[in-house]
């Protein structure tokens, strides 16, 4: 139910709005400097310019997009937070084995966190973010901080720095808003991407052209591929003037000048292998007839000769064009029965291609509802998994993704898949599908930030509080229904995730503001690190701040009865514990460890901490030592 305004008429808004139907490019938006909310206000320079029969002077012409918060969204995403990951093993599925990751948070910060674990390791990402169609949610991000102010609320407070509001038709369906809120994110996420990596988001038509825009300017103009066209539904919507049945899906790559080595090809559909026949009985299987001729402004004199096809008449090349290939390769290609002259042995010569020895297809632009998927196919497959109606209105099918996985990682290499708006959980659900079919070793990190669900809906009728809790479930129930089925033998057999929740830091706000601390608060720094952080909590710091991967193998050992993390073994050696000697430290250098990293205040004197360094010197050098 609307509300009343309870406020007189906005006249210059509702005047604007009349000059908006005849000079629609002369309103644009701007930020009130009162309220700070998204106005839309007149360009006069624009206005007199549609008035006037000369040239306007006015500010200089340049090629960009602008909108009122570019600049807060930059900095925004160049901004520090001292967050930290906070690990749920209640939550996970296989924690110490797994290779996969779910972090619940807020992506933005759970972007930043990830900077040096990930940095340039990721080979795809795959986002489908808010449409802003009016009815759903957009991050609404804090620009009005400084970078210190907002690296000390982070360190504060516990609850995310970004809220979700709806960009709803009252609130003119800025666009500003929308674009603020994905270049931020697109800009962490380029770094995150391999140097054979690629990027697909998919969006519909409310703001392709601006993310297009946007896309251009965080990875280059000519990092783009195309623009994918994926029929979503069968049939339009009957109440709709013209029923969209499509989105969009636009595809960037990390290395502009190599983008076949991020995007490979596609699997032959249907419709192509059914055009591969074997009319002659050959023994290397199925082939399919291709076109030997060539363009006479591309040959060589070596490309014009005569052919003398097995029913004994002589020809050349066809009028207008050459053959496609020098004589020797011909003679050769004939001897090795790979050239096809028609049933009775009379046509143009064709070569033969067989199906065995094609690696795929090129991808094309349209993907098609019954190739790929639709969104009612999409909610079967979360209907079958929980048998609960209407859980998400629009969820991607497995099938879409499967697609873009076969196209942009490789089952042959362990490739990082990468999803910031995982929503229903249908990428980690392709991924795994993926992988128990080809026996791939693709790992997948999923972010979603705990978005309750409706008080209405079905989600909320079986219990479910927050989009984050259903997509883990459903990547739980996904795994489990996989593996029992029909699994490549080579698969690892990998379903499991480690969940991750982004978190205030564990450290106490005098650990990153000492200048802060009075007199009273001395008792209070014996121990900075906060009450309720668990030894576990602490090991995830240090790996997210020293760039470790978050998915390593970690043995939990008793040492001198103190407990001591193995984090691959010897690549990084932890201990939390208080009460640690001078033997205890000897004991951990005979390891030989990477990195070593102890708690500040944990050993049992000064004189023990001081030795450490020392110790670690005489019994393993290269040992990096640490504390926090």
């Amino acid at each position: 139910m609307d509300k009343l305004k309870m406020h007189s008429p906005d006249l210059s808004q509702d005047n604007i709005a009349k000059i908006q139907e005849i000079f629609p490019g002369c309103v644009t938006e701007a930020r009130d400097k009162t309220t700070g909310k998204l106005r839309w206000v007149l360009d006069f320079d624009r206005l007199r310019q549609e008035l006037s029969d000369s040239i306007v002077e006015g500010p200089q012409e340049r090629y960009r997009l602008d909108w009122p918060g570019k600049r807060e969204a930059l900095a925004l995403a160049n901004a520090p937070i001292a967050k930290t990951l906070r690990p749920a093993r209640n939550e996970s599925v296989d924690f110490d084995k797994t290779k996969n990751l779910f972090i619940e948070g807020d992506n933005l910060e759970a972007l930043k966190a990830l900077q040096d674990n990930y940095l340039g390791s990721v080979k795809m990402i795959y986002i489908d973010p808010p449409y802003n169609t009016g009815s759903d949610f957009v991050y609404d991000d804090d620009f009005s901080e400084d970078s210190l102010s907002f690296l000390i609320r982070s360190n504060q407070a516990s609850e995310s720095g970004s809220k979700l509001v709806s960009n709803s038709e009252a609130n003119g369906r800025f666009h500003s808003d929308w674009l603020s809120m994905i270049y931020s994110r697109l800009r962490i996420a380029k770094n995150l991407l391999s140097d054979d990596g690629v990027i697909f988001i998919s969006i519909d038509d409310h703001e392709r052209d601006n993310l297009r825009k946007v896309a251009d300017e965080v990875f280059g103009e000519t990092s783009f591929v195309a623009a994918i066209i994926w029929r979503k539904k069968a049939t339009p919507d009957a109440r709709s003037t013209i029923g969209s049945v499509h989105d969009y899906v636009l595809c960037y790559v990390k290395n502009s000048e190599n983008p076949k080595s991020a995007i490979g090809k596609m699997a032959l559909s249907e419709k192509r292998k059914a055009s591969f026949t074997n009319p002659d009985n050959d023994e290397r299987g199925p082939w399919a007839s291709v076109d030997m001729t060539g363009m006479i402004g591309r040959a060589t004199k070596d490309q014009f000769f005569n052919v003398e096809l097995p029913s004994g008449r002589v020809i050349g090349p066809p009028k207008g064009r050459s053959w496609g290939l020098v004589e020797r390769t011909f003679k050769s290609l004939r001897d090795e029965n790979r050239i096809w002259f028609g049933a009775h042995g009379d046509n143009v010569p064709r070569v033969k291609r067989f199906m065995s020895e094609v690696e795929g297809q090129t991808v094309p632009t349209y993907w098609a509802h019954d190739e790929v998927g639709t969104n009612e196919g999409a909610s079967d497959e979360i209907l079958q998994l929980f048998e609960i109606p209407k859980l998400f209105d629009t969820p991607k099918p497995t099938s879409l993704i499967k697609r873009l996985l076969e196209i942009g990682t490789s089952k042959n290499e362990e490739h990082t898949v990468l999803d910031f708006f995982a929503g229903s959980g249908s990428t980690a659900h392709a991924v795994l599908a993926q992988n128990a079919a080809d026996g791939g070793n693709r790992k997948f990190i999923m972010v979603q930030m705990a978005e309750p669900v409706s008080d209405k809906s079905e989600a909320k009728k079986h219990d479910f509080t927050d989009i984050a809790e259903i997509s883990k479930e459903r990547v739980r129930r996904a795994g489990k229904k996989i593996i029992d089925g029909d699994c490549h033998p080579d698969w690892n057999r990998d379903i499991g995730f480690r969940v991750f929740k982004v978190d205030s830091s564990n450290m106490k706000d005098i650990y990153y503001r000492p200048d802060e601390l009075s007199q009273g608060d001395l008792l209070e720094a014996v121990d900075n690190v906060k009450p309720d952080r668990t030894p576990e909590d602490l090991l995830f710091q240090v790996l997210v701040d020293w760039g470790v991967d978050l998915t390593l193998p970690i043995r939990r050992e008793s040492v001198q009865g103190k407990t001591v993390f193995f984090v691959d073994d010897n690549a990084l050696v932890a201990c939390f514990d208080t009460g640690i000697t001078e033997g205890l430290v000897k004991e951990l250098a005979k390891h030989e460890p990477l990195r070593v990293v102890f708690r500040d205040n944990g050993f049992v004197s000064d004189a023990v901490k001081i030795n450490v360094e020392q110790i670690f010197r005489q019994l393993s050098p290269s040992t990096e030592v640490r504390s926090l």
